[in-house]
């Protein structure tokens, strides 16, 4: 494995993995060129610049990054009167599928704007299930403050309240953009999202900082899930709070990994998990670290052991609690987040 691709190894294994359950997934395509600007008001899919870093350092330290264009599609709630909060929808490791469509008619809904983000296609990539190291989170953190970016431009949207939410390694990426080098990778002013939902995020191996946005957090959880376990999620919201982040947990305690969608529970055998590594990223130190038997180590060996820690086999499917409550929950909790930001 060349060397570069080392540390981003390591580190995209944290994305694990498959973000829904739902087996058919769909690229967005849009026919006009990438968009700098909404300024003109435009909803539909709309293609837009982006980055595909390979090392996360590189990334946060804005080293030059193979350049990306990635597409997502807007939509606005029916007779809309602006500006209107919005929500940058992140998928996982399957792609934009039905349970993306599904959340965004429900933000619409709600008078929100939606806006899908396909991370995927424009990089030719159908899917990372099986592989993850095909593409960095970080470029999944990228899209999700490029698309911010963009909508900020945007005349119905009211920059102040736009949110990101995310599933499996879409929840990896609303989660830890709440982390302050990371929206400065990419964020020249004070823009920042204004909350932060996590569907089933992998926390196992988890990015740090002291730096945080200061925007409410809520992690949606499976007490079953054994794919990207939930104790790991709660151990690390109890880390942001003890830093003063305003963070929400809610687990679900019969629910599997994709407890939103409609799947029923099944096995997926050669699905890979890092639920039995522990690891930390420090970002503010670029220091990564991994914990096993032999203590904490760093440097060659926490890479060696990020891999080494990995197994196969997952549970995938929907849960009837989980699925039937999480729209009320995610639904006042950004009530009460576009509220704090009027």
């Amino acid at each position: 494995m060349p060397a570069i691709l080392s540390r981003s190894l390591a580190i995209g294994l944290i994305a694990c993995f498959i973000g829904s359950g739902d087996a058919r997934a769909s690229a967005i395509v849009a026919d006009a060129a990438p968009a700098a600007s909404l300024a003109d008001g435009r909803v539909g899919a709309v293609a837009f610049e982006s980055v595909t870093p390979r090392q996360i350092m590189d990334f946060v330290k804005r080293a030059p990054s193979d350049k990306a264009v990635v597409t997502g599609r807007l939509s606005l709630p029916t007779q809309a009167k602006g500006p209107l909060p919005a929500v940058v929808i992140l998928h996982g490791s399957s792609g934009v599928n039905r349970g993306e469509w599904m959340w965004a008619r429900r933000m619409n809904a709600l008078g929100y704007a939606s806006f899908v983000v396909d991370s995927f296609s424009g990089r030719r990539i159908a899917q990372t299930e099986r592989d993850q190291t095909r593409l960095s989170m970080a470029a999944d953190i990228a899209d999700a403050f490029a698309a911010l970016r963009l909508l900020a431009t945007h005349p119905a949207i009211d920059s102040r309240r736009i949110a990101v939410m995310g599933f499996s390694r879409g929840g990896v990426a609303a989660l830890y953009s709440a982390l302050e080098p990371f929206r400065k990778a990419v964020i020249d002013d004070g823009l920042r999202f204004s909350a932060h939902i996590a569907f089933y995020p992998s926390c196992g191996i988890h990015y740090a900082s002291e730096h945080l946005d200061g925007a409410p957090i809520l992690m949606l959880l499976g007490g079953k899930d054994d794919y990207t376990p939930a104790a790991p999620c709660v151990a690390y919201a109890d880390g942001l709070q003890a830093k003063g982040a305003r963070v929400t947990v809610k687990t679900y305690p019969d629910a599997y990994h994709g407890f939103d969608r409609f799947t029923s529970p099944h096995a997926v055998p050669d699905a890979t998990s890092a639920r039995l590594c522990h690891g930390e990223y420090d970002l503010d130190t670029g220091r990564f670290t991994m914990a096993g038997g032999d203590g904490v180590v760093s440097g060659e060996a926490a890479r060696l052991a990020a891999q080494a820690c990995l197994s196969r086999g997952v549970t995938l499917g929907g849960d009837p609690e989980g699925r039937a409550q999480s729209p009320a929950l995610v639904a006042d909790f950004l009530k009460s987040a576009f509220a704090g930001e009027r």
